[in-house]
């Protein structure tokens, strides 16, 4: 099978964000365009003699012809083997764990996260490192300066692989296998948490929903929840991955999971409700009549770990991006160890693993992990909680309740405005940057701002600075508002404001964060005008 050289011209659009390129389906299925950044990967990222590659994703539309062009690319640019998942599925935290088990030079994640999928949705390509975390800047920086000149692509003339069949192919020089997706990242699980315990717990009663959105977790989610633990069939809601999530949005928050909340605050309800994203990194938690925010269940896992054998010896440390409520700060301190703020984005996260100073990392956007990995991972979060759960012997609602009866309340709400133009987007994030200077020491009603600039993250282990990472806006009774454009739409710009009222533990523990936070919110919207420079009377998603 001889390898051929394409000739191709540049594409202007592939700078890859934070979690790789993710644009519209019908803009990948250009000529070229996979093509083109495919291999702007593979003509930069280091690739050791004898390098395997793993290949996996989502299952949302276009996945399959685009992991077979990975193939056929791939075996071009002289890797020796690639470790696909069988009918093209892998989760972001398996691909991951692959890496590292099998000493993977890297990974191609094909997903576009929780956004949705089909003809007319979303698509993405991520490129993973050695150490199975996301790329960092220095070399999306590299892969986007070289999309910008490339003149040609290779790969081998070579037809399809049967991706439904466990086995072994050969595409040119290279070795391809078709791996069982679940098997190898179930195992890691059973290592790291008590199952014997969580089985115990199941068979005295404990039930749950686990709503995998017809998105990759639903194969997972059956084989460790319903075959491993013994929870009843049928636990594991719309399991089947869809190549549009049948016709929903993969995002496992209060909205897009209502279906999912409606249940837990119903008198049939269930003891622990949960979901998880499109490719597997993200997760929902929800006690009967109990949601616990992302910021809550990263201080809550953080306080329990302990009780998981895989975190018995205690944590190193504890790494929250800078949006993410404080709650985690509070344990870290009786824990006496250190706690981290970083940008948004895992990757930041992935020296502060590889280093040994964090274990357990959390973003308010619903990604939790550990050092098992160097990704999010929403299945661990879900058994961490059941680990915790069985062990305590009690429900969502009263460890939660003893949790801010410990450590105080971080009442926390994040508003998003979605698919803004982007002209208008950066004229309002401009203004309040503007206003920064001159922002501490003002009082707006009974408040007052101690703090207000523009978040720059200094990485304590290689030194490296990053700037412009979002506004926070302090105030002296220890409130605070984050201002934030995310970088993982494909559609305008996603503007997201943080909201965050501490409360001490002899303080109002038990109101809605609504209630609690309908003050800041009056003042945020004085500092930023959203509502002029949006056009928009309300935000389109609170969570």
């Amino acid at each position: 099978m001889p390898t051929i050289r394409y000739p191709t011209r540049p594409f202007a659009d592939q700078k890859p964000g934070t979690s790789g390129l993710r644009k519209k389906v019908r803009v990948f299925e250009q000529p070229g365009y996979a093509q083109n950044f495919l291999q702007s990967i593979f003509d930069v990222v280091a690739r050791p003699e004898g390098a395997t590659l793993v290949i996996g994703g989502d299952g949302r539309y276009y996945n399959r012809t685009v992991i077979q062009l990975a193939i056929r690319i791939a075996a071009a640019n002289g890797y020796a083997r690639a470790l696909v998942g069988r009918g093209g599925l892998l989760s972001t935290p398996a691909v991951s764990h692959l890496i590292r088990k099998y000493g993977a030079s890297g990974g191609v994640i094909l997903s576009a996260s929780h956004n949705p999928a089909g003809r007319d949705g979303d698509f993405g390509i991520k490129y993973n490192i050695a150490n199975g975390g996301p790329a960092p800047e220095a070399i999306t920086d590299a892969i986007h300066a070289r999309t910008l000149v490339i003149d040609r692509w290779l790969a081998e003339d070579a037809p399809d692989i049967d991706l439904e069949q466990v086995g072994q192919y050969r595409v040119g020089t290279m070795d391809v296998e078709i791996i069982d997706p679940v098997q190898d990242y179930a195992e890691l699980m059973e290592e790291l948490f008590d199952f014997s315990v969580i089985r115990g717990a199941v068979a005295e009663g404990l039930t749950m929903a686990f709503d995998a959105m017809h998105a990759v977790t639903g194969p997972y989610a059956v084989e460790i929840l319903e075959k491993r633990l013994g929870f009843a069939a049928g636990t594991v809601r719309n399991a089947v991955p869809l190549e549009d999530f049948g016709g929903g949005h993969p995002d496992p928050n209060l909205v897009h999971a209502h279906e999912l909340y409606a249940l837990m605050m119903s008198d049939a309800a269930p003891d622990f409700g949960a979901a998880s994203d499109g490719d597997g990194d993200r997760n929902l938690i929800i006690g009967r009549g109990c949601y616990i925010t992302p910021s809550d269940s990263l201080a809550m896992l953080a306080a329990n770990a302990h009780l998981a054998p895989g975190y018995a010896g205690g944590l190193r440390g504890i790494a929250r991006s800078m949006p993410t409520s404080a709650a985690a700060d509070r344990v870290a301190a009786d824990l006496g160890i250190a706690c981290f703020e970083t940008p948004t984005g895992w990757k930041y996260f992935g020296n502060l693993l590889d280093a040994g100073m964090a274990t357990i990392c959390g973003e308010e956007s619903a990604g939790t992990g550990s050092d098992h990995i160097r990704e999010k991972d929403g299945l661990w979060a879900v058994l961490l909680w059941l680990n915790i759960l069985a062990v305590r012997k009690m429900s969502v609602d009263a460890l939660a309740r003893a949790h801010w009866a410990r450590f105080g309340r971080n009442y926390y709400a994040r508003h998003d405005y979605e698919e803004l133009p982007v002209a208008d987007a950066d004229k309002l994030m401009d203004a309040v940057k503007a206003e920064l200077p001159s922002m501490p020491g003002t009082k707006f009603g009974d408040i007052e701002v101690t703090l207000a600039d523009s978040f720059t993250y200094d990485d304590p282990v290689d030194g490296t600075s990053s700037v412009n990472q979002g506004v926070r806006i302090c105030f002296a009774d220890g409130s605070r508002a984050v201002f934030r454009l995310s970088g993982t739409g494909t559609e305008g710009a996603t503007l997201r404001v943080y909201l965050e009222r501490y409360e001490p533990p002899q303080g109002i523990i038990d109101a809605t964060p609504s209630e609690m936070l309908a003050g800041l919110a009056s003042v945020v919207e004085l500092i930023a005008d959203v509502q002029t420079h949006t056009g928009r009377a309300g935000p389109d998603i609170v969570t």
